[in-house]
């Protein structure tokens, strides 16, 4: 039986990582966490926000993908949007789920992002 996530792990480009970091603390609001030494030899970089990780990981023929994402749900869905297209990045709303507010945005290498509202139960 699963029971959470414990991270996503996105691929990115080797040397890219003070530019995912300036994204990734700054308009998309996580926590730099250090890697443990072994791993970190490899390049890279993790953030946090609250108990969501997201590792990025260095590979030298990265290609962001077309499809794949993580979907992130926010408390500020409005404000998160606001910030990411004050910094530049892409703000695409979509309604094709009824129901569900939600928008995708590319972090600087352009791995996909999805952020969604809290849906009330």
């Amino acid at each position: 039986m699963l029971h959470a996530i414990d991270h996503v792990q996105l691929a990115v480009p080797t040397g890219s990582e003070d530019l995912l970091r300036a994204f990734y603390t700054g308009p998309f609001g996580m926590t730099e966490i250090p890697k443990p030494p072994v791993l970190a030899a490899r390049g890279g970089c993790w953030f946090a926000s609250g108990a969501v990780q997201l590792h990025l990981g260095a590979e030298p023929d990265f290609r962001p993908s077309a499809k794949a994402h993580p979907a992130f749900v926010v408390e500020d869905l409005d404000g998160f949007a606001e910030r990411l297209a004050a910094a530049g990045a892409p703000v695409r709303w979509s309604d094709e789920i009824p129901g569900v507010r939600r928008f995708h945005t590319e972090d600087p290498v352009g791995n996909r992002l999805e952020l969604m509202a809290r849906q009330e139960a």
